[in-house]
């Protein structure tokens, strides 16, 4: 494989690719995009920085054309500066609450561990996960005996193992072996965004309110990152979003905070026929609905597309999942730290050569969230234009496949950051019940308006799983 290593920013190409795969038109950008700022805020081996630039331009941009289309008037100039970007890439580790970190980021199973032919990683946040990771290894005991167990074995063994458990592990691949793979050339055969249309509802009629997405009904069955970077940013963008939790499966602490800003939360159990019959009365009431459940979990609680569609017509339907709903590893639990050992991005970060490393942000949950923020933008002016019910699907390796395809950053300086930045310009203060918390500012003006989030933090499962009373019906590069 050649790597090509360029000078020149990459993101107006990036950018260009990631609004042609959402498109459902010509596929020229809708105005114009600036970019302001320091580079090097996410310095790395790839081209990490364009990517995110890319990724947020789009759902920006989305914004902006949707604004225009329900009657706001022409399309506003779309702007985002590179410090604000690279801190809200990193929105989770920017978190406190009463001025202290929430929690640590990665519980201690969750890493690189050395196995006898090379390295695994694991993730084990969850308790359930972690639960699985020392079943399958015949172990309850600290990190010490489970790095002993590991280096007794392949990577591979140990990925079989852990993910026949029910856990979550990847070894770690180069990216030509990724390539060489069933699931490998399962991801990199689909689009970025896979869409589909089923015909038969008739437009929604939806006026044009103070922000892009006012009056627009959210509801969002998302965690970890990637799908509440997504509903956080419409909520950003004025939607209404209601996210539902399992009452049997919490939320981590930190990604309970990091993930609420701009939502309302409450806890509902899908499988319980009171559960199931009010996630449709909210579904009825929707205009959209995102989801991170592995592909076809959600096939028993009605949410198949075909019933989706004869249910709730005119819906948009956005999904995320680690892999994608096709290939080998369709099925499979992933979170982004997995998917970047799997798919070649630990190697390309490694800085010795020999122990695996990271990039410098959860660049693949954050691209894709904002990538599916924009998609639901994008789907609803296709749905207002010319009616039906939308679909659009991602995953992370496809966001990472997508990463992994284009020039790399040349020079010491791609892999040699700038100066820290001072992240305090970008962070707000949200009351809560359990104190102010401090929060990374949604990224991106539009017509020199900063986006915000709403000045209290909703309490997580503390809402009714219910619509807000006040809401709306429902019913430079650049061209």
């Amino acid at each position: 494989m050649t790597i090509a290593h360029v000078a020149e920013e990459l993101w107006p190409r990036l950018l260009a690719q990631a609004w042609a795969s959402l498109d459902t038109d010509d596929g020229r950008l809708p105005g114009r995009l600036e970019v302001t700022g320091d580079r090097g805020r996410l310095a790395s081996p790839l081209p990490v920085e364009d990517t995110a630039i890319a990724c947020a331009g789009t759902a920006l941009l989305a914004a902006a054309a949707l604004h225009a289309q329900r009657g706001a008037g022409g399309i506003p100039t779309a702007r985002l500066d590179r410090g604000q970007l690279a801190a809200a890439f990193r929105s989770e580790s920017c978190l406190r609450l009463n001025g202290e970190p929430v929690a640590a980021g990665f519980a201690p199973l969750s890493r690189f561990w050395p196995a006898a032919d090379g390295w695994v990683r694991t993730h084990a946040n969850y308790p359930w996960h972690a639960d699985a990771l020392l079943a399958a290894l015949g172990t309850s005991g600290n990190p010490e005996s489970v790095a002993a167990l590991i280096a007794d074995r392949g990577a591979r063994e140990v990925e079989n193992l852990v993910v026949g458990a029910g856990g979550v592990a990847a070894a770690v691949r180069r990216e030509a072996d990724w390539q060489a793979e069933p699931p490998g050339q399962a991801v990199a055969a689909g689009p970025l965004v896979a869409q589909a249309t089923i015909d038969g509802a008739p437009p929604r009629s939806r006026a044009a309110g103070a922000r892009p997405a006012s009056g627009i009904r959210v509801l969002d069955l998302t965690r970890v990152i990637a799908g509440p970077v997504a509903t956080r940013y419409l909520a950003a963008l004025g939607a209404e979003v209601l996210r539902l939790d399992s009452p049997h499966r919490p939320e981590l602490t930190l990604h309970a905070y990091d993930g609420l800003p701009g939502k309302r939360s409450a806890l509902l159990d899908l499988g319980t026929a009171d559960g199931n019959a009010r996630l449709h009365e909210l579904l009825s009431g929707a205009d959209v609905l995102v989801h991170g459940y592995r592909p076809h979990a959600l096939d028993r609680f009605g949410l198949a597309p075909g019933l989706l569609a004869e249910r709730h017509p005119g819906l948009v339907v956005v999904s995320l999942s680690a892999w994608g709903s096709h290939g080998p590893w369709g099925g499979r639990r992933g979170f982004d730290s997995i998917v970047q050992a799997a798919c070649g991005i630990a190697v390309a970060e490694s800085a010795d050569g020999e122990r695996p490393g990271a990039l410098p942000c959860q660049l693949l949950d954050h691209g894709t969230g904002y990538l599916c923020a924009a998609a639901a933008l994008r789907a609803l002016a296709a749905q207002a234009a010319r009616g039906g019910t939308q679909f659009r699907e991602f995953s992370l390796a496809r966001t990472a496949h997508w990463l992994l395809s284009q020039d790399r950053p040349a020079g010491p300086a791609a892999a040699r950051a700038v100066a820290d930045g001072d992240d305090r310009a970008w962070l707000t203060t949200i009351d809560s019940d359990s104190g102010p918390v401090t929060a990374v500012l949604p990224p991106g003006q539009l017509d020199g308006q900063g986006l915000a989030w709403p000045s209290t933090l909703s309490r997580y499962g503390g809402d009714q799983a219910a619509w807000a009373a006040s809401a709306g019906s429902g019913s430079s590069a650049g061209s």
